[in-house]
């Protein structure tokens, strides 16, 4: 058994610290219904319209029709990589907009555990929007994303850490620059998605973009995804190398929300952030 000490932290990390920014989140969020119907509305929009132009193609396009799903389960995983970005961004921003962040920090929470409160809270909120999504996608169209098996959690929890760091980064950048970079938590994850490999394989890009896409994680995620999908095949090559990378940008992230949050505290900035 690992001992606590007086201040109930474990391995240095205050875990009582982390538990009270989550209720505090989960209270902001459970107590509004408009939260929780948005965390399922825009996926749900999304899974619908492409579904059915999915099935449209799927009588026109041999490709679809031999696997009806590529184009519907790509969406949802994208998805899930983008909510779970803007998930850590908005649990950050919920702060901001509050003016709240210089009454978190005169507090004993740090930084590192502040991190790591939205980044739960992140997966949280993906988690609420996601899974109805996916219901009614089998509903819909009666296919089930579930039909992966456990290759689905390996595809899901890749996508988790990079929207982890991308996410976490945003927030330090948010913090350093003020509410003029609040764009940044919508826009970029769109920057990324023309080399992500969502829609189509990798080898259709240019080959300087080839290198570029074989540098983002998610390029490993939806290429396993297709080949599981339509040659029934589970390249484990694959999900190593994206968890791989997935460790490195995840470091990544938390050094810059970390340098950044340094910086905007040297200069006087967390007491004068907000609307």
């Amino acid at each position: 058994m690992i001992p606590a000490n007086a201040r109930g932290e474990i391995l240095g990390i205050g875990w009582g610290r982390i538990g009270a920014m989550l209720r505090r989140h989960w209270y902001l969020l459970s107590g509004s219904w408009f939260r929780i119907f948005e965390l399922i509305y825009w996926p749900a929009v999304q899974m619908i319209m492409w579904g059915f132009l999915t099935q449209f193609l799927a009588g026109k396009t041999s490709y679809v029709a031999q696997a009806f799903g590529i184009l519907l389960a790509g969406i949802m995983l994208w998805d899930t990589l983008f909510r779970v970005q803007l998930g850590v961004a908005i649990s950050f921003l919920e702060e901001m907009w509050a003016r709240n962040l210089g009454n978190l920090f005169v507090s004993p929470l740090r930084p590192s555990e502040f991190a790591a409160s939205v980044l739960l809270m992140g997966a949280i909120r993906t988690l609420l929007g996601m899974v109805p999504v996916s219901l009614l996608a089998w509903w819909f169209f009666g296919f089930s994303v579930y039909s992966m098996g456990l290759a689905l959690a390996a595809f899901f929890a890749s996508l988790i850490l990079f929207g982890w760091a991308i996410g976490i980064a945003v927030c330090g950048l948010i913090m350093r620059y003020g509410m003029g970079a609040e764009s940044a938590a919508w826009g970029t994850m769109f920057l990324i998605l023309p080399v992500a490999a969502v829609y189509y394989p990798v080898a259709i890009l240019p080959d300087w973009l080839q290198m570029v896409a074989w540098a983002m994680p998610p390029a490993y995620v939806f290429e396993g995804m297709r080949a599981l999908l339509i040659d029934g095949v589970i390249r484990g090559d694959l999900m190593w190398r994206g968890f791989a990378l997935n460790a490195l940008y995840l470091a990544l992230g938390m050094a810059a929300f970390l340098a950044w949050f340094e910086a905007a505290r040297q200069r006087g900035l967390l007491l004068g952030q907000g609307e």
